[in-house]
């Protein structure tokens, strides 16, 4: 009865970990899937957009370090709760917004909310793993994508739509996510414990973390600018440059767990590499929008797996398991992923920015930014060979 009881919390506290991820994909697919109709509303090209973008992935970033605070003082429960609520308060506004101002102050609270919210449940699934004592992350970040999907789905049912009150039933599932059952230590410190973070290997990667945000928010922040501004497809197809790329990412990640035990994260990775630039490459030269939706296609399948591995190797790297009791080792995780977060952002900002001021005459020159860049992630695969896989000794490939 004991074990059934724990395997019952564990299960629970992966899915509360899991709905985080949903809620987290469904509002920012649901935001970047509308820029064109943001571009459309303010009268805003593509180098104001990229503007935007920066902020928000700059307050993001602030959101990340926040989050390491209060949870180091509190749990990483308390930040994800904190995140949702400012999240479903900066969306309301920004949809409801009267005046280009207030609307910049409700993408601005999102922002910060997106970093409170990435630090925090990534804190939760790196936890979660710990205890389940084998690679789970592909599997909570699917969930990240089946919430992306949902976003992109309900832009496609609603491309008639304008960006509005019509939209607020959105926010009915961030404020049902603050019921789930997230994991807490167990016990609580008097002080904050430090943590001496091996940035020497962590930086390494980092780097891999910064070249998956780069391609993924490059597809999923411009995949449907290019194809509404670029290739002419109809205005109410744009979304499918999301769509079939989140899709992708979806099957990717709800096998990986089981191709990392197989075959291990190096092979994985380097395979990714190869396969990201050359679906990259059908992007930037497609004739047509159709092409490049099947170049979207392909490389969503292909990225799927980089960033949950990249937390899994920052998490054993962290050394959780030589911890005293599962609460220090909370602690510990909790530390690491916030900081090891903060490369999410570098990479938004390559994605994001540098796509948008790289590709504002031409997205097929942006696009070709990541193309290139994302080959470094075939040298750095080695880095993963610490992600221990069932049966096989950590370190070994």
């Amino acid at each position: 009865m004991t074990l059934q009881a724990e395997s019952s919390s564990l299960l629970r506290s992966r899915l509360a970990a899991g709905t985080a991820f949903f809620v987290q994909g469904l509002l920012f697919i649901s935001l970047t899937t509308r820029l064109p109709q943001v571009q459309a509303k303010w009268s805003l090209d593509e180098l104001a957009v990229s503007g935007l973008l920066l902020m928000v992935v700059l307050l993001a970033g602030v959101g990340s370090v926040v989050a390491e605070v209060v949870a180091a003082r509190s749990s990483s429960a308390v930040v994800v709760r904190l995140g949702l609520v400012v999240a479903t308060v900066g969306f309301a506004v920004l949809l409801v917004a009267p005046a280009f101002g207030v609307f910049v102050a409700g993408l601005a609270a999102y922002g910060l909310a997106l970093g409170l919210v990435d630090a925090s449940s990534n804190m939760q699934a790196v936890t979660v793993e710990h205890l389940y004592r084998r690679p789970i992350l592909p599997s909570f970040h699917a969930f990240w994508t089946a919430g992306g999907i949902l976003g992109t789905v309900v832009t496609l049912a609603t491309s008639g739509v304008e960006l509005g009150p019509a939209l607020l039933p959105l926010l009915v599932l961030p404020v049902a996510a603050l019921a789930a059952p997230y994991v807490r230590r167990d016990r609580v410190s008097e002080t904050a414990a430090t943590v001496d973070v091996p940035w020497r290997r962590i930086a390494l990667l980092g780097v891999a973390m910064v070249l998956f945000y780069m391609v993924d928010t490059a597809a999923t922040t411009w995949g449907p600018v290019y194809l509404d501004g670029t290739l002419d497809a109809p205005t109410g197809l744009t979304a499918l440059a999301t769509l079939p790329y989140l899709v992708a990412t979806l099957l990717a990640r709800a096998v990986g767990d089981r191709l990392v035990d197989r075959h291990g994260a190096v092979w994985l990775l380097r395979i990714s590499g190869v396969v990201a630039a050359l679906s990259l490459a059908v992007i930037v030269f497609a004739p047509t929008w159709v092409i490049a939706v099947v170049g979207f296609t392909v490389l969503g399948g292909a990225v799927a797996t980089i960033a949950p591995l990249s937390f899994s190797a920052a998490g054993a790297i962290a050394g959780g398991e030589d911890a005293s009791s599962v609460g220090e080792r909370i602690d510990k995780i909790d530390q690491v992923v916030a900081r090891f977060n903060q490369f999410n952002y570098v990479g938004a900002l390559l994605g994001a920015v540098l796509t948008g001021a790289v590709g504002s005459d031409n997205l097929r020159l942006g696009f070709a930014v990541p193309m290139v860049l994302i080959l470094g992630i075939i040298p750095l695969a080695t880095q993963f060979a610490i992600i221990r896989r069932r049966g096989v000794p950590a370190g070994s490939s």
